[in-house]
């Protein structure tokens, strides 16, 4: 059985779905050799998450063959250049649609180029926008994500109860943040959402390193800030599973057990959460966002002109949203599919799976 918090993620997202809405043309649909039906997607990476290559490539892969269309789909593995390149050899052969994830602003210039083509861009997970960061103005045509400052929301309030659970007054207590790439679009809103609620409960951070999407630097990063502390931290916001696991390397390493958030739902942050290491992580199901892109894709494909409800940064925007997992909650990821219990139940984790029901 999957958990009811699934089930009401899957009734949010198929609504939003049903939000979209156009007129038909007479663009043919069956795909074949013309470009104009060809979805174009560039991922960002595979180091920042193991979601983009294990999840999000396979699923819109397999959406856009069934629907009788050709995916091209490519990853400029964290190089701009190389974000720039493919994307020039995608447009080149021929886009009826582009999915963007960006990369450092990378998508910026292919979306402008691609528009002059003619050519919808979606900016798919992360904004692809224009100018300040105070006054963000949407580039793509549409933007399909999680509900990104709810996704900190919850990381926030993860470490808020964390916190009191382990009899620390929150307004006390030393806490590092610990965010994401300020490069990344995303990185504001879960920071934003996540220092909300922190602030909320009267939280100011004790040391804020510089952000970044990987777990090495983090792990350096956290360490330098808990020298500056002198060893003294409460609780870590960290914005995703990747840079938590470089942050409690070096809480392991100093003999220390606090309150450490997460997003993503990797096998690695779910052993993290089991263990007691990691109080929480935001899943994020990008199966349901690979599905709301790619049904949005396919009629654009199609040639209708689509509309959401909802606008973000100007433009029509379908957000996805996000779960909070604890330990009593992992086998809720196990159970849609988007991990495996013999992946997180290794032998150091045997035991916390089996108190917690993970099979």
């Amino acid at each position: 059985m999957k958990s009811s918090s699934w089930i009401s993620v899957a009734v949010v997202v198929s609504a939003s779905a049903l939000l979209l809405s156009g007129c038909a043309s007479s663009g043919n649909s069956s795909g074949g050799s013309d470009t104009s039906k060809r979805a174009c997607v560039i991922l960002p990476d595979s180091s920042s998450s193991p979601r983009w290559e294990n999840g999000d490539r396979p699923a819109l892969d397999k959406a856009f063959t069934d629907a009788g269309f050709t995916a091209d789909i490519q990853n400029a593995q964290g190089d701009t250049n190389k974000y720039a390149t493919l994307a020039d050899q995608e447009l080149t052969k021929g886009c009826g649609v582009m999915i963007l994830v960006d990369y450092n602003g990378a998508a910026v210039a292919v979306t402008q180029k691609a528009q002059k083509q003619g050519i919808p861009v979606i900016a798919y997970d992360r904004p692809i926008t224009t100018g300040s960061k105070d006054s963000p103005s949407m580039l793509a045509d549409y933007y399909v994500s999680f509900d990104n400052e709810k996704v900190g929301a919850l990381e926030g309030q993860s470490i808020v109860d964390g916190l009191k659970a382990a009899g620390k007054d929150p307004a006390s207590a030393v806490v590092v943040y610990m965010g994401g790439d300020p490069t990344d679009g995303n990185a504001k809103l879960f920071h934003d959402g996540a220092a909300k609620v922190m602030g909320d409960a009267g939280i100011k951070p004790a040391a804020e390193p510089v952000g970044v999407w990987d777990g090495d630097k983090s792990a350096t990063n956290f360490e330098q800030a808990l020298t500056s502390l002198g060893g003294k931290v409460d609780a870590v916001w960290v914005a995703n599973d990747t840079n938590a696991a470089g942050v409690i390397t070096i809480l392991d390493k100093n003999g220390l057990t606090v309150p450490v958030s997460g997003q993503d739902a990797s096998v690695a942050g779910l052993q993290n959460v089991l263990l007691g290491k990691q109080s929480a992580t935001v899943y994020k199901p990008f199966k349901l966002e690979a599905s709301a892109a790619s049904d949005l894709a396919i009629q654009l494909l199609k040639g209708k002109k689509p509309a959401a409800a909802t606008q973000l940064y100007g433009k029509p925007f379908i957000a996805v949203t996000p779960i909070l997992v604890t330990a009593d909650k992992v086998q809720s990821v196990v159970d849609a599919g988007d991990a495996k219990a013999s992946d997180i139940c290794t032998a150091d984790v045997a035991a916390a799976c089996t108190k917690n029901g993970v099979k």
